[in-house]
Formats: C-alpha cells, sequence, structure tokens
C-alpha cells in the first residue's frame, strides 16, 4: 500500500476524483507496494484500482489505451525508499572518498529496481527468493548484475557479506527463466583476476545467451585508502595479461556464436598501452555506461563526422579539459582534424586527478578546482569544453561542489559541458560544421 502525494490535472484520476492522501492498495486484485508493481499492473488495458479514503474502501474500474498513464503521483519515484547496499565490498569506491563531501555521494545503492529503470548495477545479497519471482514474473528484463567472481567463497570474502556466495544462485534462475543479463566483474589484481578470472568467465558463458554481456573493469583506486584492504593497483604487465585471458574466451566464443560475449574496460586497455579495438569489437555495446567501448564508439563517430563534413573550420580558439585516460585518444583526433583543417585552433589538456589520486584517470572523476588548476596559468583558451560526465545528473556542479560557473568565473572564459559523443566533438573542433 501507498500514499497518493497528488493526481495529474486532466487524468483519468482527476475525473475519478481520487484524492491526494488516498491509499493505493492494489490493482487488479495485486497488491501494490512500489514503481515495479505500479508500472507492470497498470499497463494493461482493463484495470481495477482499489483505494482507501478515511477507512472507506473504494474501487474504480477503468478502461484506457495500454500505456496510458492514470495519473497518480507518490512521495517518491520509487514510491518507497531507495535500497541501500549491505556489503562492505574490499574496493568499494565509496569507502575511498575523502570526509567532507556532499551527503549524497556516501549513500551505497543496490537496489534491483533501479537496475531495470537506469541501468545501475546490482549484487543480489539484499533482495530473496520473492523478489526473484517478482521480477521472473513481471519479465524485468535486462538485469545488470555486478557478479565480481563465482566463487562463492572468494565472493563472501570480496563483498565482506556472508551470505554473497549462496546468492549467486539466484543469476542462474534468473537466466533459466529467460531474463536477460549484462555482469560486471571488479577485477583487484591477485585476488579475482588469473585463474579466478577464468572460472568466472566459464561460468558465465554455460549461462548464454541470457548471460549477454560480461565486462570486466579494474577497481577503482584513490589516494583514501587508509585502513582499508590493501590492493595492488594494475600496471602495463597485468592489465595485459588481464586482456589476454578474456580474448582467449572471447575469440572462442566469437567462432562458436558471432559474439565475443566478455569485454575488457577501456582502461585495461590504456593500462596495457594497447590500441583500443574498434567499433565493431564490442558487437551491441551493452556496456558502455561501464566504460567499455566508449573510446571506439567517440573514435568511430568523430571520424565519420569528418568524413562527411568539406565545410571550411573556425579558427576560434578552443580548449578541451579530459582525464589523463582519454587524452591520447582525443589528442590524436585532433591532430587528424588539424591535418584537414591547418586553421584548427583546439587545444587538449590531460587534468592530473589531484582531488582523488593520480591513480584515478577517468574524466568523470575529475574535480572542477583540479580542472582550474590545470587550465589557470594557461594563455588564450578560448571557450573550455568539458565533459558533462564530471557533472551531477541535474545540476551543473562538480564532485567536489565546484559549480560550472563558478570554474568559468575563475577562469575568466565561458566553460561549456558536453556529452561524450564523436560528432559532438567534431563540432566543437571544427566550428563551422554545418548539420
Amino acid at each position: 500500500m501507498v500514499t497518493i502525494k497528488s493526481i495529474s490535472p486532466d487524468s483519468i484520476a482527476h475525473d475519478l476524483e481520487i484524492m491526494p492522501g488516498d491509499t493505493l492498495v492494489s490493482i487488479n486484485g495485486n497488491e501494490i507496494n512500489d514503481i515495479l508493481d505500479y508500472d507492470f499492473y497498470c499497463a494493461n488495458e482493463e484495470i481495477s484500482l482499489e483505494i482507501t479514503r478515511d477507512d472507506e474502501c473504494l474501487v474504480f474500474d477503468i478502461e484506457k489505451d495500454e500505456d496510458e498513464d492514470v495519473g497518480l503521483q507518490f512521495e517518491t519515484y520509487l514510491m518507497d525508499k531507495q535500497r541501500a547496499c549491505k556489503n562492505k565490498c574490499i574496493f568499494c569506491f565509496i569507502d575511498q572518498l575523502p570526509k567532507g563531501m556532499r551527503e549524497s555521494l556516501y549513500f551505497k545503492d543496490d537496489d534491483s529496481r533501479l537496475s531495470f529503470l537506469f541501468g545501475n548495477y546490482i549484487t543480489l545479497t539484499n533482495i530473496d527468493e520473492n523478489e526473484i519471482d517478482r521480477i521472473i514474473k513481471m519479465h524485468i528484463s535486462p538485469i545488470n548484475i555486478s557478479v565480481h567472481t563465482t566463487n562463492p567463497e572468494l565472493r563472501c570474502m570480496m563483498m565482506n557479506n556472508r551470505f554473497a556466495g549462496e546468492k549467486l544462485r539466484y543469476i542462474g534462475k534468473l537466466a533459466a527463466a529467460g531474463i536477460k543479463i549484462n555482469c560486471q566483474l571488479v577485477l583487484c589484481r591477485g585476488v579475482n583476476d588469473g585463474n579466478e578470472l577464468r572460472r568466472s568467465i566459464e561460468d558465465l558463458i554455460k549461462l548464454y545467451p541470457s548471460v549477454e554481456s560480461i565486462a570486466a573493469v579494474p577497481a577503482g583506486l584513490t589516494k583514501y585508502r587508509k585502513g582499508l584492504y590493501e590492493i595492488t593497483p594494475y600496471d602495463k604487465e597485468s592489465a595485459g595479461e588481464v586482456i589476454d585471458i578474456i580474448e582467449e574466451y572471447a575469440n572462442r566464443h566469437f567462432e562458436e556464436h558471432g559474439d565475443r560475449l566478455i569485454y575488457p574496460a577501456d582502461e585495461f586497455f590504456q593500462l596495457a598501452q594497447r590500441e583500443i579495438p574498434n567499433e565493431q569489437y564490442y558487437g551491441d555495446m551493452l556496456q558502455l555506461e561501464n566504460g567499455v567501448g566508449m573510446s571506439a564508439l567517440l573514435k568511430s563517430e568523430f571520424l565519420s563526422a569528418m568524413q562527411m563534413c568539406e565545410n571550411s573550420a573556425s579558427s576560434d580558439k578552443k580548449t578541451i579539459a579530459t582525464g589523463k585516460g582519454a587524452y591520447k585518444l582525443l589528442k590524436s583526433l585532433i591532430d587528424l582534424a588539424t591535418k584537414k583543417w591547418h586553421n584548427i585552433k583546439c587545444e587538449v589538456v590531460a587534468v592530473e586527478n589531484e582531488f582523488f589520486g593520480e591513480k584515478i584517470t577517468t574524466t568523470g572523476l575529475l574535480t572542477g578546482r583540479d580542472i582550474y588548476k590545470a587550465l589557470k596559468d594557461k594563455r588564450d583558451l578560448g571557450t573550455v569544453y568539458i565533459s558533462r560526465c564530471c557533472l551531477k545528473n541535474d545540476e551543473e556542479i562538480f564532485l567536489d561542489d565546484e559549480t560550472v560557473q563558478g570554474l568559468s568565473e575563475k577562469l575568466g572564459v565561458g566553460v561549456i559541458p558536453v556529452l561524450n559523443d564523436g560528432y559532438e566533438l567534431f563540432n566543437i573542433v571544427h566550428g563551422n560544421n554545418a548539420e
């Protein structure tokens, strides 16, 4: 049962005189507890709402279009509280944050509903058999799961949760029901790579095609790991070993099924100082949000836009601030454009992440103060472009609470956030590119 906060104007609920403060009990006899229940049972063309008001039970029979919204609004999007993570993983990034950051950054979510709605990864450790059955009944798919290892004992150790190993059985149950699954393996050097990585890949491959992708990403290690489990960062050799193991299985799977299935994150290629594969390597690119294939897609889009454009370029000065991991790629693309249009004036600046430490090279974890420090002594910046992934989803604010406007005022130039998109990058670099 959930309390109705408000009613959308000119909606079905408004016409039926359903009121704020009423309690939604059930739809077609099914108890409603959260947004998944609500959306699933509201999708029918004929629905019966059971509502209570002042201890009186009211029933509203409704005929509507299949996807038509009834117009009920609730206190939160999920209709109840977001579920927090019950683990204390040895690599948890949130445990490595410095004190004094905004409170929301310290919340660890592990909510199966967010996996379906927004693509968040879940560990399965805070849901039970009933929740798994509900996912199967509603055919909520795909589900993104943080597996890390299929060794039950090792998973318990890595997640500091004695139930983490037994929860692995849910993956098989979901797969048997035809639920599509994207898996994530956060690799810690010497812990769950090597033969343990082989074991995890072999176990998960057996669940193909329900398991439709597996991504291996290196654990992010900040300079604030005092008192935490000691993890050795990957270097050129060890990152290369991870890639070699993954490609051994991926190549075999591609020969058999035409799908590589297992992919190293872009960061592994950067650490190993190997060229990132082309766009075709990544198939349907199901793990872009995990940093898998993002560089290849950006490059492909940029080169496509460059090939199609014959307009003259702008000579206006631009500066692109980026993380050290993406610097080499962006610099190479801009060099190619400059060879074709000699008047292009665009500088790429690799920003050292002093806030989290030098081991953090991803652009999305840059702070306003580090970008400022990297640019403050440079002359003729022109317009500064930064990736929108550095910012909070709904605000132009960095992880250190610096704002885009504040950074712009300090530098004395315009600062423009842009998407991680190769076409948009080309338009910035070129300046006069016609649609």
